[in-house]
């Protein structure tokens, strides 16, 4: 353990990790902590295939393989829950965890962010991955010619909707209310698809299935308890930031969210951010690397500078 580290990378997802290389690439000590598991939400993806010169990979084996590359490059990484960051006249950080505080001249806040998940009767969170999905762009392919069912009302929704429904055989979208709350232009290109069977005022209220997904079971709008026989389920009810730790240095949408620009700079000098966490129109696991890749040159030109 150093006595101060250049660069503090919070988070051990893909933006997180490409920061530490990038970091270490230029010839930074850093210190990567990381409060639950290596590689964030692609590290639950069964595989990952739109990832460039790579044809095929688990989510899991590409956070393992992106884990040794940084620790090859010198990285540290503690498994900590950082609850607070302070930043001293002499321009030093301090990063404090639940039980350690560690000192570092720049800080990159790679925290991620979390799907909602879906709290079902039976609490089926085995079947994630095997049937129930929070990416329809990360999975659905794999059902490509079949039909699934999408769980949601907004924007993420209607855009896994239309996506699926380019190759799967049909949608059934299943909503609390007999409305959506999207964008306009989205709900009427859904309406547009002959392929999608939109089930307003419905409750998803468990999963069904041993080893994978066989069956969902919802109510309808009387309250009668349904099966619907499904493969596939792509649950889009919202994401979860968790940057409140994090206020005293940054700067905070209404939902929550890092605002930052395409420098990944923050409003504290030596703070900057990566990765899902931030203000930003795609959350991908591409976007994510290629912006942990810029926080990481911007925080060592702000060291060096």
């Amino acid at each position: 353990m150093k006595e101060i580290y250049d660069i503090i990378v919070i988070g051990a997802g893909a933006a997180g990790m490409t920061a530490a290389l990038y970091a270490r690439r230029n010839d930074k000590t850093v210190l990567v902590l990381e409060k639950e598991s290596l590689g964030g939400q692609i590290a639950t993806s069964p595989r990952l295939e739109n990832y460039p010169t790579i044809k095929e990979i688990s989510g899991e084996e590409f956070a393992d393989n992106l884990y040794e590359q940084i620790i090859a490059q010198g990285a540290e990484l503690e498994v900590e829950n950082v609850v607070g960051i302070e930043k001293g006249e002499d321009k030093i950080f301090t990063v404090k965890t639940e039980y350690n505080e560690y000192k570092a001249r720049s800080v990159i806040l790679a925290t991620g962010v979390k799907h909602k998940h879906l709290r079902t009767q039976s609490n089926r969170e085995d079947l994630v991955g095997k049937g129930v999905y929070y990416c329809a762009i990360c999975d659905g392919a794999f059902y490509k010619g079949k039909e699934v069912a999408v769980i949601g009302d907004a924007n993420t929704a209607l855009q896994y909707v239309l996506l699926l429904s380019g190759y799967c055989k049909k949608v059934y979208v299943y909503t609390l209310f007999d409305k959506f709350f999207g964008d306009k232009q989205l709900v009427t290109a859904m309406k547009k698809r002959t392929n999608v069977e939109w089930r307003p005022n419905t409750s998803v209220v468990d999963f069904v299935g041993d080893k994978e997904l066989i069956a969902i079971l919802y109510k309808d709008k009387d309250g009668n308890v349904k099966t619907h026989e499904i493969p596939a389920v792509f649950v889009a009810i919202g994401q979860i930031p968790d940057n409140k730790a994090f206020a005293n240095l940054v700067d905070l949408d209404k939902d929550g969210y890092i605002i930052a620009d395409e420098n990944c700079t923050t409003r504290t000098e030596g703070v900057f951010v990566a990765g899902d966490c931030r203000t930003k129109a795609v959350r991908q696991v591409i976007t994510a690397v290629a912006y942990g890749g810029i926080a990481a040159t911007k925080a060592t030109l702000y060291i060096d500078g």
